[in-house]
């Protein structure tokens, strides 16, 4: 290989090197391995790229070098072939819990564009889908229907609650309305209207009747802002057949709100899917997706002890009586047996120790400094809602540690681990919601993206991102 082909050191003795002569390839790729204190960094960092940025720095004038720190030569023989060379360090990554590969090379943040742009929002209750549709939008759906068609524009103000609603009807027909459609019956205003206090209805007030004319835009167009104005943002638009029937009912909606459930849904932004923003974080672990939690196992660290041998370990250090008296009478009350180990204890005995005695009232008996017996009754909250209430209560930094010598880190039961709140895991980009595909492998995420079907408004947001 000649001099112009290669890097050649010769006799570095930088640190703990030994008087090395060595070439490497120009305009290629080369690695150094070697065990640890070998002379890796001192061969590539201290040697090589010393020498080369000290070149390039006496090549400048004396102004320029006045600026640039000046660096001394390595002790090294002679190198050949070098150029101007720059050095990139290796980057400690930052161990904050909120940190992913995603967010720290900041791919997460196209994601949370992405699917603000075009992820389809569904009701985290009932999983339908949800769509927000202007006036102008909902009207052209209207006008979508064929010439002749006879419908009403209704605004449904009542949505299985219960009540009688008197002065909401008396109300309605001051402004100037003369029908409402109570529970599916279509009724007259002028008429005295008596609703069952003590049942759900559905009121819907009838804002106009139709008959489909290519020149009704703008009366059209009246009812449906009347409408909307009615019902916060929902109307409903019922097609009267001709045969006197049953009518098919179609709900349109100006907001985020799912139609079944009433859940509404705030406008999608990216900060929505942000697990470090209040906005998308999970409202139980703010978005850490984990949760320091009371470990039964670590309660009960030997399960082949008894209750009466000390299984209960938070307890087994208590220096008052009173654990014991209350161990005593829920072995009473509930005919456990304090000689049997905890392990072989059934479940719902061991519920009454951990959880409590769900609100259900124990004799506790004891004696007093003065020997005589006293009694009491009183509720047992239980182990495992008694830690989590004392450290949730404490500011003793002692007690707090005390306490989490018992806990462990466990999934977030709410978000499942997702770290988002529920209205952001209800949003999706062809069925996918954005922290399943954020827990996808690379490959797999690049297979999921290639084989991804959208429609021509959305392929053309998406190739924008």
């Amino acid at each position: 290989m000649s001099r112009q082909e290669a890097i050649v050191v010769a006799g570095a003795r930088e640190h703990n090197l030994k008087d090395v002569t060595v070439e490497l390839p120009r305009d290629a790729l080369v690695v150094i391995t070697g065990l640890s204190g070998s002379g890796k960094s001192s061969l590539a960092f201290d040697t090589i790229y010393a020498e080369g940025q000290r070149r390039y720095v006496e090549s400048l004038s004396a102004y320029a070098r006045q600026f640039l720190g000046q660096m001394d030569k390595p002790d090294v023989d002679s190198i050949e072939g070098l150029s101007p060379a720059i050095s990139i360090d290796q980057k400690t990554t930052s161990r904050n819990p909120r940190s992913t590969v995603g967010t720290v090379t900041e791919v997460y943040d196209y994601l949370r564009l992405l699917w603000a742009r075009i992820g389809k929002p569904h009701c985290f209750n009932c999983g339908r889908e949800i769509a927000a549709q202007s006036a102008e939008q909902i009207i052209d759906r209207i006008m979508g229907l064929d010439d002749g068609t006879r419908f009403m524009v209704l605004a449904p103000i009542v949505r299985g609650r219960k009540g009688e609603y008197g002065k909401q009807f008396e109300e309605l027909r001051t402004e100037g309305f003369t029908r409402v459609k109570v529970d599916g019956e279509l009724r007259l205003l002028e008429e005295t209207i008596v609703l069952d206090k003590k049942f759900k209805h559905d009121i819907s007030v009838v804002v106009d009747r139709l008959v489909m004319q290519r020149d009704r835009r703008k009366r059209l167009a009246d009812s449906v802002e009347t409408a909307v104005a009615l019902a916060d943002g929902i109307l409903e638009v019922e097609v009267l057949p001709r045969d006197g029937g049953l009518g098919e009912t179609t709900t349109y909606s100006e907001k985020f709100a799912c139609l079944h459930c009433g859940i509404s849904m705030p406008e999608l932004e990216p900060r929505m899917f942000s697990f470090n923003s209040p906005h998308g974080a999970c409202p139980r672990c703010t978005g850490l997706g984990t949760q320091m939690e009371i470990d039964p196992d670590l309660v009960v660290p030997d399960p082949s002890m008894t209750l009466g041998e000390g299984a209960v370990l938070p307890w087994s250090s208590g220096a008052s009586g009173y654990y014991e008296q209350i161990t005593q009478a829920i072995a009473e009350r509930y005919e456990v047996n304090l000689e049997c180990p905890w392990e072989k204890l059934p479940d719902e005995a061991k519920d009454l120790f951990l959880y409590g005695t769900n609100g259900d009232r124990i004799y506790v008996s004891y004696r007093n400094r003065m020997g005589r017996k006293r009694s009491y009754m009183t509720a047992f909250e239980g182990i495992v809602p008694n830690l989590e209430r004392r450290y949730r209560e404490t500011d003793s930094d002692w007690s707090r540690e005390r306490i989490e010598e018992y806990m462990s880190v466990r999934p977030c039961p709410e978000c499942k681990g997702s770290r988002l709140r529920p209205e952001s895991r209800a949003v999706t980009v062809q069925g996918m919601p954005i922290h399943e595909f954020a827990a996808l492998s690379a490959r797999r995420a690049l297979e999921w993206i290639g084989a991804l079907e959208l429609s021509e408004s959305d392929r053309a947001i998406a190739r924008m991102i």
